[in-house]
Parts: C-alpha cells; sequence; structure tokens
C-alpha cells in the first residue's frame, strides 16, 4: 500500500517544473466554458458552416487545432491566441497530467505500483501562412503494453529529448506543405502520446513501429486523397537512409489508409529509441468510421527484419496483426473505449531466428477497455488490461524469472487540457 500512496507525488528534473509552472499560469489565463462537455470537432465544424448568426461575444472564439492530432474520445480545447510581433499570431495549447499505474506478473527490476508524470507538454504553432511551424516541448511517459515501466525522466533523456516534436512547414498552396525537423511517424493507427488515443496504454502492434522521425516530409491533397512521402532517420537511428510514404481516402465518415515504410540501407546503431526494427520494413491499412457518438478503427500490419551479421540478426523473422479499437460516447463527458488485438512472429529459437515478441515464433493478444470522463478541459480516465502471450521463450515474457504468460495492468490518469 506504501506505493498506492505516493501514486501522486511526481518526481521530475527541473525542466519539467518550469513546463509546469508555465502550464498552470496558461489553464488559469484560458476563459472556461460553462457548459459541461466541449463540442466535437465534427459539432464546430457543422457550427461554422451551417450559416446560423453567432452571438456577437463568440465570434473570435477561436476553434480547437488540428495539430496535434486526437483520435478521441479527449476532445481538444481551443489555443490561447498570442500576438508575436514579425511571427504573427502564435497560438498555444497544452497537455498535464498523472498517472497511477498497478501490474501483476511484474518483470525483474520493475515495481508492481508505479506512478508519473504522463504529459507535462506545450504545443506552439504558427498554424497560417505560407511558413508556418510546429513545437512540442516538455515531458511524457510512453506505457506500452507487454513491456515494462519506464521513467518519465528516462523516457526524455533516452528516447525523443525534452523536444521530442518540432518542425518547420513551408505551404505554399492549401493543398500541398513541406515538412522539416522532427515529426510524427506515418505508420500506425495509435500516436505517440496517450492523450492522443483512446486509450492510455499503447498496444502490441504499436510496439513493432517508430514513433518519431526525423527528416522532411512533403504532403498533397488532391480531392479525397491525401498523399504523405518522407526521407528520414526511421527509429530515430540519425541514419537517414529510410523512405515512409502514406496515401489517405476520406469520404464522409469513412477513411482508409495505407502506409508503408522500410530502411534502404543497413545500420547496426542501438539505442532504446533505436531497437533491432530500425533496420525492418512494415505496411499497414487502417480503416476508420467516426459518426454521431462512435468512432471504429481497425486495422491490419505486417513487418519484417531482415538478416543482417553485423547488427546480430543470423536470420529474418517477421510479424502479422490485426487490430480493432472502439470508442462509445455517451452523455455528461463519459465514454468508453476498448481495444483486442492479436499478433505472431515467425523463426524458431533453433535456427537462431531474431526475437521481435516473447521468443521466435511467439504470440501474443491483448485486450483493453478505458473509460473516460472529461469537464470543460478537466479529464480522467482508466485502462484495465490483460496481455496474454502463447508459444513464448521461457525468461522472455513476464514475472520475475520470466516465465509467466499473463499480465494484467491497471493505469488511473488525471489531467487537464488547455
Amino acid at each position: 500500500m506504501s506505493g498506492l500512496r505516493r501514486i501522486f507525488k511526481l518526481r521530475t528534473s527541473s525542466l519539467v517544473s518550469c513546463v509546469l509552472a508555465v502550464m498552470l499560469w496558461g489553464v488559469s489565463a484560458v476563459g472556461q466554458d460553462q457548459s459541461g462537455e466541449l463540442p466535437s470537432p465534427s459539432q464546430q465544424h457543422e457550427a461554422s458552416n451551417s450559416g446560423t448568426q453567432q452571438p456577437a461575444d463568440k465570434v473570435s472564439e477561436p476553434s480547437p487545432l488540428s495539430t496535434p492530432a486526437i483520435t478521441g474520445p479527449l476532445n481538444p480545447v481551443p489555443p490561447i491566441t498570442l500576438e508575436a510581433g514579425p511571427l504573427g499570431k502564435v497560438n498555444l495549447n497544452g497537455v498535464i497530467s498523472g498517472m497511477g499505474i498497478w501490474q501483476g506478473s511484474r518483470v525483474a527490476g520493475d515495481d508492481n505500483t508505479q506512478s508519473a508524470l504522463s504529459n507535462g507538454q506545450l504545443f506552439i504553432q504558427k498554424s497560417t501562412g505560407w511558413w508556418q511551424f510546429y513545437v512540442q516541448p516538455g515531458a511524457y511517459n510512453i506505457l506500452a503494453l507487454g513491456t515494462p515501466f519506464i521513467k518519465t525522466e528516462t523516457a526524455i533523456s533516452d528516447l525523443y529529448s525534452p523536444i521530442p516534436v518540432a518542425y518547420l512547414k513551408l505551404a505554399p498552396t492549401n493543398s500541398f506543405s513541406v515538412m522539416v525537423g522532427a515529426l510524427p511517424t506515418v505508420m500506425g493507427a495509435e500516436y505517440t502520446f496517450d492523450f492522443q488515443n483512446m486509450n492510455v496504454q499503447r498496444g502490441l502492434l504499436w510496439n513493432q513501429e517508430n514513433a518519431i522521425n526525423r527528416g522532411i516530409q512533403l504532403n498533397q491533397t488532391i480531392g479525397k486523397f491525401t498523399a504523405s512521402l518522407s526521407w528520414n532517420d526511421g527509429f530515430y537511428s540519425n541514419r537517414y537512409s529510410w523512405l515512409s510514404g502514406s496515401l489517405t481516402y476520406v469520404n464522409g465518415v469513412h477513411s482508409l489508409a495505407f502506409a508503408g515504410m522500410g530502411n534502404l540501407g543497413r545500420t547496426v546503431f542501438r539505442t532504446l529509441a533505436t531497437p533491432v526494427q530500425n533496420n525492418s520494413s512494415m505496411y499497414a491499412l487502417v480503416y476508420t468510421y467516426t459518426k454521431d457518438k462512435w468512432i471504429m478503427q481497425p486495422y491490419v500490419q505486417y513487418s519484417n527484419v531482415p538478416a543482417n551479421a553485423e547488427a546480430g540478426v543470423a536470420k529474418s523473422a517477421s510479424t502479422i496483426g490485426g487490430a480493432l479499437l472502439l470508442t462509445r460516447k455517451f452523455s455528461h463527458g463519459i465514454s468508453l473505449s476498448g481495444r483486442g488485438e492479436y499478433i505472431a512472429s515467425t523463426g524458431r529459437s533453433t535456427d537462431h531466428s531474431i526475437n521481435l515478441l516473447y521468443g521466435p515464433g511467439s504470440s501474443a493478444w491483448s485486450i483493453t477497455l478505458t473509460p473516460t470522463y472529461q469537464y470543460q478541459r478537466f479529464f480522467t480516465r482508466g485502462d484495465i488490461s490483460f496481455v496474454r502471450a502463447n508459444d513464448y521463450a521461457p525468461g522472455a515474457v513476464f514475472g520475475r524469472s520470466g516465465t509467466s504468460r499473463n499480465q494484467p495492468r491497471g493505469v488511473v490518469e488525471v489531467g487537464l487540457l488547455f
């Protein structure tokens, strides 16, 4: 119980403390809506095109911005708009949240209970004109199913730095743009930071993907199609040999996206942010249905890591998996999200195949339920999740000895969007 009593005694670096101070100022500076819920992006779009005369005091009310992308069920909030001299109008948003965790079958070196600052980030951007920019400084914790807990300070120092996303965007037309800097990946259905997703924890399929890459990305929209093409460093390797791309078709409440990426070279560089998958290729097909109170998102994903003796990969292996993500919104800011997924890997330990999951040839499935409550800018939500591994290698799964095939986990998160 001593671990539970310290759930919200968050320990951060001096940098994180400064970020939190700025965020609290931002929260106090934002006027509060008197309604219980914020309008969804679709409701805002309908209002802006309805032709209905808005009250005078609402005409200049800013709308939520599309960056950072938020799938739901959390609703983004309007930004603080500042006049920044030669930069023009600059928008400021942010998120601050803390989480407490309980998990069974903890691995050696991990604890049954943990607490952390899950988000302490600012979103600073210029979103109009032919040149724009986006900077996202702050603290973050990236909690994923089936993996050990990583402290927030470790995530900042060993993953994507205190400024994980930052880029310059050139937009000479409304349909074409070029982005240069540290960019979110085009791969997969789940985003890097938890406030962007349906669930607090990212899933088993997400564990195979890259999250942030540095490079250049071209975006083009033609009618209902949007295409992106990027030359980058893949899994944050600082080796620029990756080619990534996506093609998305949107028709009303339906969208279908295909994404592919691969390393055109070979590297042996390895860090926490740059795993063996840095030499891989990956493809995903994602369908999204969004209407009224429902969000439905099934997708399939395939990856392959080729043999590379220099990188210690004696024999190649691949993964294939699928997932279904659902959100149902109810009244009074309450919603329920769920995720079910299955992933399998190829190979055998006897032929020295690379381990991409819980041993060569292993598979796993998971289920996650996430109830959420949001009132204006305040939100709280919790994950209840269960992971089960099959055909695993002894020592490669859960528990102190790495031989437990199951891991339950519970997460509670409380925070503010501003």
